[in-house]
């Protein structure tokens, strides 16, 4: 690895600014899904082991550089020592860091208030950059969401201070170098959603890296349309088909197998429980929408599954949202779910969707990782540099 880890930082008796990110949901002043503060606790805990003083770092919204209560990440407080099962102080601003209070001092755990309360962290200022890194020996990036921003938290501070992964960043980068970086092969990614227009760059580098693109959702649509297939009134970027017969080109040069629906399930309207039925995909009526994979898709996807290594998936296969048409995405989340505890295959997930998708499949448990980190880990599968890693990297060189 190209960057250092907790095991190599001499923590004992060391303070540690820990950039985390505990941006969370809250309904009237509570937490509602604690799942991003409970994947940090591994982190916290091995930096307390060691004899070191987490100091911890985070985002909260975006006030852009201004103070907004509404957005203070107090009301994380009570969720956090209840994950941690330690005493957590807050610190409400950076003089109050640099003058601490006897109390924060005792303190196992401190956290300091919204870090884009000041203009300098989104800016990555220098001098801001530097401050912060005042307040600490060690710097410990934690938050592979946060890595795709140049920030003063994510990047800045590496240049004062000797920094390394926390084990949350340590797993991500671990788990999506396993699948894109040095994958086992055959490897098979899974591509959903509604716009080809938002996933282009995406597409663009897994057609040079993958051995099997499945393309599904809308986006599928607009590679049916591309192919001069009538897709009725079916969500579909028409002006999108060139690019989408340049992807298509690209592929067969390069050997890569593109998988697009045989069959789909169609449907006069988006609603639960609407009349369906399933037609092959070069049969949807001028007046219906495509709104599934069909069964013979489904089969399709799967058998590539079974003859895949490796599985990396970001979108859903069609509308999952309302039944029936969660069907197709729900037995491909579940076969690759089934692989995964298998041992034959590995498989990587990450979107927000995508991870809604697994989870309402009663699939994501089983999978080899799954990444909270959104618009970071669709970067990393667009093959882009994300400046919170490049200076890690940096740092251990």
């Amino acid at each position: 690895m190209a960057w250092k880890t907790l095991d190599d930082m001499d923590l004992n008796g060391k303070r540690v600014m820990v950039r985390v990110d505990i941006n969370v949901p809250v309904k009237d002043g509570h937490v509602t899904d604690a799942t991003r503060i409970e994947r940090i606790v591994p982190t916290i805990e091995d930096i307390l082991a060691k004899g070191g003083k987490p100091l911890l770092v985070a985002h909260f919204g975006r006030p852009k550089g201004k103070v907004v209560l509404d957005m203070s990440l107090r009301v994380t407080l009570k969720a956090l020592e209840k994950a941690l099962g330690h005493s957590v102080a807050f610190v409400e601003t950076l003089d109050a860091a640099e003058s601490p209070t006897s109390e924060v001092k005792a303190a196992e755990v401190v956290l300091l208030e919204n870090i884009r309360f000041h203009p300098g962290e989104e800016k990555n200022d220098p001098e801001f950059a530097a401050r912060l890194a005042k307040l600490a020996d060690v710097y410990c990036n934690d938050a592979f969401s946060a890595a795709h921003r140049a920030h003063a938290s994510t990047e800045g501070v590496t240049h004062f201070l000797p920094s390394c992964a926390g084990r949350l960043m340590q797993a991500e980068l671990e788990a999506l170098e396993s699948a894109l970086g040095n994958p086992q092969r055959p490897v098979v990614a899974v591509v959903g959603g509604a716009k080809v227009s938002t996933k282009l760059e995406l597409l663009g580098n897994l057609v040079d890296k993958v051995d099997h693109l499945v393309i599904g959702g809308g986006m599928a649509n607009t590679f049916l349309a591309a192919q001069g297939i009538d897709v009725g009134k079916s969500l579909c970027e028409h002006d999108m088909t060139d690019t989408a017969v340049e992807i298509l080109a690209k592929a067969k040069a390069t050997g890569c197998d593109i998988v697009l629906p045989a069959d789909v399930v169609v449907a006069c309207e988006f609603k639960a429980g609407a009349k369906n039925k399933v037609v092959a995909a070069d049969a949807c009526p001028a007046e219906k929408m495509i709104l599934d994979a069909g069964p013979q898709a489904v089969d399709r996807i799967t058998a590539v599954f079974e003859a895949s290594r490796t599985l990396i998936w970001n979108g859903p296969l069609g509308a999952f949202e309302i039944e029936p048409f969660d069907t197709g995405t729900n037995a491909a989340a579940k076969k690759a779910a089934e692989l995964s505890r298998a041992g034959s295959l590995i498989s990587v997930a990450g979107g927000g969707d995508t991870v809604a998708a697994l989870n309402q499949a009663h699939a994501a448990d089983d999978f080899t990782y799954i990444s909270t980190a959104g618009g970071a880990f669709l970067e990393w599968m667009e093959g882009k540099t994300l400046p919170g890693v490049a200076a890690l990297e940096a740092s251990a060189a």
